[in-house]
């Protein structure tokens, strides 16, 4: 695990700040931390079908993996962006038209040098990342996939800027980025993380959302059980995601403010100005905070934000 308490903030080519007292971030390699699950859900008495292909039969309440049929009352799908599972209940996994994509490589050594950076634009309506962690660091790039027609470039130009090697391995992915479910599921059948669309729309964060969800729906399903009403659970999950709905809906009115062009120019200055702005995005990325008080701050802000968005300051 690394920790760091240094990011620094880069827009549209331009220096924003450095934070040198930003609240402690910790990073991981994803296989570690998925393999720490693994084994904390073994030792508690899960059984493992890793690599075990897995169809979901909502009508029968039943999962047919491995050759046999598991069958119970409620069932949990996180099964990714993907989800196979609600593309089954919904028609499609998600929306292509507000889906993002990312693209990512490794850097297999560890370099103590490399700072944990931040770049707003470096794709469009999206963002670029360096994370340094304990055996390499992860950098890669994300947006609107409806406004990059051409990541691959986007990522090039990124890895030059960085003084990255081009002929390192690039990984994709789809990401939700804010075009959530409002109903994380249907009947007996609940979607937690990307499955349910619980990305945030700016940061691309999305192990807190699929962590904290997955534990709400076992909440809500646990509640319905001892009920004996397991056709309540689906209503008391999405009741329990209120408050991360309403900060992905935050998210996504924040957005455009970021990524318009007309207010560009304003959106770097202001966050150059002030490390009020800077300090709670970083609450927001250590999960301190929620986007309620940072929008309250650049409410403050917005007449004279605007303002100078017009003039042209």
């Amino acid at each position: 695990m690394e920790k760091r308490t240094e990011i620094s903030f880069h827009a549209f080519g331009q220096d924003l700040g450095t934070n040198t007292d930003a609240p402690a971030l910790h990073l991981a390699m994803r296989r570690d931390l998925d393999a720490a699950l693994v084994e904390a859900a073994l030792a508690s008495g899960a059984v493992d079908f890793t690599g075990s292909p897995a169809t979901v039969e909502p009508t029968e309440k039943s999962v047919a993996t491995d050759g046999m049929i598991l069958r119970a009352p409620l069932i949990i799908a996180a099964d990714g962006v993907n989800s196979p599972t609600a593309k089954l209940l919904f028609g499609q996994a998600f929306a292509r038209d507000q889906i993002g994509f990312a693209l990512e490589v490794e850097l297999p050594t560890r370099d103590p040098s490399r700072a944990l950076r931040i770049d707003f634009g470096a794709a469009d309506w999206g963002y670029g990342w360096q994370f340094p962690k304990h055996d390499g660091t992860t950098i890669g790039v994300g947006g609107v996939l409806a406004k990059n027609a051409d990541m691959k470039a986007h990522m090039s130009a990124y890895l030059a800027k960085l003084n990255v090697p081009d002929d390192l391995t690039v990984k994709g992915q789809f990401l939700p980025f804010g075009d959530f479910r409002v109903q994380p599921g249907k009947d007996q059948v609940l979607l937690a993380g990307d499955a349910a669309g619980l990305v945030d729309p700016i940061t691309g964060e999305g192990i807190a959302h699929a962590l904290h969800s997955g534990e709400l729906a076992a909440l809500a399903a646990t509640e319905s059980l001892k009920l004996g009403r397991p056709d309540q659970a689906l209503g008391l999950y999405q009741k329990s995601l209120a408050p991360i709905h309403s900060g992905l809906r935050h998210a996504n009115r924040l957005r455009p403010l970021m990524f318009n062009e007309r207010l560009r120019p304003t959106f770097i200055k202001s966050f150059q100005r002030s490390k009020t702005l800077r300090t709670e995005y970083l609450r927001l990325l250590a999960g301190e905070t929620e986007y309620g008080p940072l929008m309250q701050k650049m409410a403050l802000r917005l007449p004279g934000f605007a303002l100078r968005a017009l003039l042209g300051r």
